[in-house]
């Protein structure tokens, strides 16, 4: 009651309003806007495939290795980066990439805006690549091909940009539940990766959109899960060792595969040519590494689904995992389009179906499962994406502990050893800095008579502007401004030297009384018990440096606060990170003199 009475009423867990009804309900327009979107690219996906490599105009599900194209296919791979660098020259350079870090980057800094173009050739550019051999997954395009729908639709709405970011995670997350069917694990997407912030404005509306779309691919009969795996879990601390030693792995490849990128990008920033041409040779590494192992080539599904139903054998695992990682990272850092999830559980897969034959038995297919799931939370360091990703894929949920164990620890892993992520680190590398550590606000858990000076420094209504001006330029004076009061100390206003000679210009007479010229006019106030993200929005507002704290009771100043106190709270909360102290301190043994004779 008491916080009611000190205007505290409107104070809660969350600060979300009806508004997110109407943004939930706009979430349904897009998630049926990002499954159409899925469907029609997996189809161009295909139909890329067929006409490159069997010169079919056919969506049918035809094989790579089955085309009769020989030796000739090395350049296919050549001829679909060629169409793709064109598209991102004279088409939109936003094309390029994986697609995440893009998205992530028209969150932070394009206010949530992407054009039509991005939504156009975005998914057709995905599909040149992938179509023709590129190893790349889908859903990384369609991740922000969704977006761009998302933002789209939003743009020709009225609503704010966290509303306009809110739509357009709401459209990745649909885009990737319509292509993997996991829609929880595109919601854990969002929230650790793409909305930077976790408040119920915007879950509620990327959930509901993640939902939609999962019904939706359910309607038009689309496979879920989509690899199913039925394998058991052993509970034991052997098994646990395991599991760790999986998480380590897949970390130590994660930071490997993300080096490996950024070494090849580097090395193609080094050459004297256009980047419109860079995806050609990727595209001709991507041919021959296809020559050497054709599994390696395009989405891969596939061998996900052969390694989980253990039918891959150690060789072939072990040459799928060097070629593809690759090809995979040469492709990539040349700069063409595609996803990263799809090679990352391939590759993850690969290591665990090599681990598998030297690691207790479990069901066939399981070291391969934890290892992809590791494998992706670690690259992404988004390690509860990775679990619930995994566990939809495959409609197993009795292998949550194992693999929130390996993923925890390749995470663990990825964080000690690299700065960024796979992700992140193409941003950064365009000269931006992000942080995905979410934390409660310190302003919002503080109040005002925490970090309020209390010994204030007044100045008397009955003060004259003449006295007043040679107070403010006295050497005496400690700080720019004062609060003025009167003879009961409630305050009439704040005196500063703008103040005082913007009255000096007005032709205020010198012997003027402060009191005289501050009554009756509107003062700015603080009281010792609001919080301070209130305060800092005041100071904000009416642009000044410091306010007087009065109480609520009688209106008497109790303090003085400006934003150099505000910043005491950031001094605390890193003193709170540094400084380690243990409330129940070791006694030490005391010395032989202290303890007195030994007993007789």
């Amino acid at each position: 009651m008491e916080s009611v009475k000190s205007g505290h009423g409107r104070l809660g867990d969350f600060t979300t309003d009806a508004r997110v009804l109407v943004i939930a309900a706009i979430a349904v327009v897009v998630a049926t806007a990002g499954v159409a979107v899925g469907v029609g690219l997996l189809k161009l996906i295909r139909l890329a495939t067929n006409i490159a490599y069997f010169g079919q105009f056919s969506f049918a599900d035809l094989k790579l290795e089955h085309s009769p194209f020989g030796l000739w296919t090395v350049l296919i791979p050549v001829a679909g980066a060629l169409i793709v660098g064109l598209m991102a020259r004279y088409g939109s350079e936003k094309i390029r990439g994986h697609g995440i870090p893009e998205a992530i980057e028209a969150i932070l800094l394009g206010r949530s805006r992407l054009d039509l173009k991005v939504a156009i050739l975005k998914p057709l550019s995905s599909a040149i690549v992938i179509g023709t051999g590129g190893p790349f997954g889908a859903e990384g395009p369609i991740i922000m091909t969704g977006g761009a729908i998302g933002s789209l639709i939003a743009q020709m709405l009225p609503v704010s940009d966290n509303e306009r970011k809110t739509l357009l995670v709401a459209g990745a997350a649909a885009g990737m539940t319509c292509v993997f069917g996991t829609p929880i694990a595109a919601i854990m997407l969002a929230v650790e990766l793409l909305l930077f912030e976790w408040t119920p404005r915007s879950f509620i509306p990327v959930a509901v959109a993640a939902i939609v779309a999962a019904v939706e691919r359910s309607v038009l009969h689309m496979p879920s899960p989509l690899f199913p795996f039925a394998g058991g879990v052993d509970i034991s601390l052997i098994g646990l060792g395991c599991w760790v030693l999986i998480g380590v792995l897949a970390g130590l490849l994660a930071v490997v595969l993300t080096q490996l990128v950024y070494a090849c990008e580097d090395g193609f920033l080094k050459l004297p040519i256009h980047w419109m041409w860079w995806p050609l040779i990727g595209g001709l590494v991507v041919g021959i590494g296809g020559l050497i192992d054709p599994a390696a080539l395009g989405v891969g599904y596939d061998n996900i689904a052969g390694m989980l139903q253990g039918h891959v054998l150690l060789q072939a695992a072990l040459i799928l995992l060097l070629v593809k990682a690759v090809i995979w990272s040469v492709a990539l850092g040349s700069g063409t389009s595609g996803g990263v999830l799809a090679p990352l559980l391939i590759m993850g897969g690969a290591m665990g179906t090599v681990l598998g034959f030297y690691l207790p038995g479990h069901s066939p297919g399981f070291w391969a499962l934890l290892a992809m799931a590791a494998t992706m939370g670690g690259t992404m360091r988004s390690p509860l994406t990775a679990t619930f990703f995994a566990a939809e894929l495959t409609g197993n949920t009795h292998i949550l502990l194992p693999l929130i164990a390996a993923c925890g620890t390749a995470h663990a892993v990825t964080v000690l050893l690299m700065r960024r992520s796979i992700l992140t680190e193409k941003v950064a590398r365009r000269g931006h800095h992000l942080v995905r550590e979410y934390r409660v606000d310190p302003f919002a858990l503080a109040r005002v008579q925490e970090v309020m000076t209390t010994a204030v420094q007044t100045v008397p209504a009955a003060m004259t502007l003449h006295d007043a001006a040679a107070f403010l330029t006295s050497p005496a004076a400690t700080h720019p401004s004062f609060p003025v009061v009167d003879t009961r100390n409630r305050v009439m206003g704040v005196i500063d030297p703008p103040a005082v000679l913007r009255w000096r210009r007005m032709g205020v007479h010198r012997k003027t009384t402060l009191s005289a010229l501050l009554g009756g006019g509107k003062i700015a106030l603080a009281y010792p018990d609001e919080y301070l993200d209130s305060l800092a929005d005041r100071l904000s507002t009416v642009n000044i440096a410091h306010l007087p704290v009065v109480s609520r009771e009688d209106g008497r100043l109790v303090g003085y606060i400006g934003w150099k106190d505000l910043m005491r709270v950031r001094a605390k909360r890193q003193a709170e990170d540094r400084q380690r102290t243990t409330f129940f301190p070791m006694r030490r043994p005391a010395a032989d003199s202290e303890l007195g004779p030994e007993p007789s």
